[in-house]
């Protein structure tokens, strides 16, 4: 986002009035073509969209006055009512394009069954967002939302400066990442090392890597935690993408961080949503029905862990996380930059 540097859009409520309008206009640049279930990447496009809206919406709370039709609570639902479509359309590309290809020929009727099993719950998912976007809830999200663009109602800190508060929006969304119990997944003792490495002179690292078969069994039952993790990385990233005009390439690397932790627990995340379904639509042990498939998807899971553990570690290293603090405190100036 180009920053406008006049003293009226350098203010902290015309930023969030910007924010929001961003977002809102990139999900009605994509609600038609979605309408017409053409193209899926349209439907991606707006979920995101819808995610982003979602973040700006919670990450202004302190100084926007949103009407009702446009809570968190709101958005959330037509988020996840595209997100459930959304899901499907990801399980069923990477069965098609990744998966069966690579099958012998005595799984690939057993896929093929998963396959018409989930067209049929496409199609009952796609008139489930259709109806979500003709109701009258999305209609009135969206008009009402329009309308308070149009006449923004701010609280009493609308006038402060976007860059004396910058830090006190960010800080929020970051400190509930960086608290979260997700980065000690899979870590049954931290160990802190004595000497100082480049990076820290007393540095907290997980003390060893786990196997494939103890991943599997954590995943099974504490999976929910990195998933959780995921979202919440989500939001900052996305609130954070607000504001790339008024930092560096610090700040800039901080934010493909939050990309990457993303994408990485999202590439555990879908493959252990799509091995669920796949147990729920066979009623068996997909071991036994779907060999190849079922270990690739663990051989997937661990390459992203591989990934996933790098940056864990750079999130436990206490100076990482004090660094990415000041980074959000100190947005340089006009003249700094």
């Amino acid at each position: 986002m180009t920053i406008d540097t006049s003293p009226q859009t350098n203010t902290l409520g015309n930023w969030a009035s910007l924010g929001i309008q961003k977002y809102l206009t990139k999900v009605l640049s994509h609600e038609a073509a979605v309408l017409q279930d053409q193209d899926p990447e349209e439907l991606h496009q707006m979920r995101v969209g819808m995610r982003r809206l979602r973040s700006a919406v919670t990450g202004f709370a302190p100084v926007v006055d949103l009407p009702k039709a446009a809570s968190d609570d709101n958005i959330g639902k037509i988020a996840r009512c595209l997100g459930e479509l959304r899901d499907i359309d990801v399980m069923i590309e990477a069965l098609n394009n990744q998966y069966y290809p690579t099958l012998t020929e005595a799984e690939k009727p057993t896929l093929d069954k998963v396959l018409i099993r989930l067209v049929k719950q496409r199609g009952k998912a796609f008139k489930k967002v259709r109806a979500t976007l003709e109701h009258k809830k999305y209609q009135h999200l969206k008009q009402d939302l329009q309308n308070w663009l149009d006449f923004p109602v701010y609280t009493a800190i609308e006038k402060l400066p976007i860059l004396e508060v910058l830090p006190d929006l960010l800080l929020p969304q970051v400190s509930e990442l960086l608290l979260h119990q997700g980065w000690l997944f899979g870590i049954d003792k931290l160990e802190t090392e004595s000497e100082p490495t480049e990076n820290s002179s007393q540095e907290t690292t997980p003390k060893k890597t786990i196997t494939k078969k103890k991943l599997e069994k954590l995943l099974t039952t504490q999976g929910d935690v990195l998933h959780s993790l995921r979202k919440q990385a989500k939001r900052v990233r996305y609130l954070m993408a607000l504001f790339t005009d008024f930092y560096g390439s610090t700040y800039q690397a901080y934010l493909q961080d939050m990309k990457d932790i993303q994408e990485c627990l999202g590439d555990i995340q879908d493959t252990m949503v799509l091995e669920a379904v796949l147990v729920a639509i066979l009623r068996s042990d997909i071991k036994k029905s779907l060999p190849t498939l079922s270990n690739q998807m663990s051989q997937k899971r661990y390459e992203s862990w591989q990934i996933w553990t790098q940056l864990q570690r750079r999130y436990l290293n206490p100076v990482v996380r004090q660094d990415f603090h000041l980074t959000l405190l100190r947005p340089p100036l006009d003249s700094d930059r």
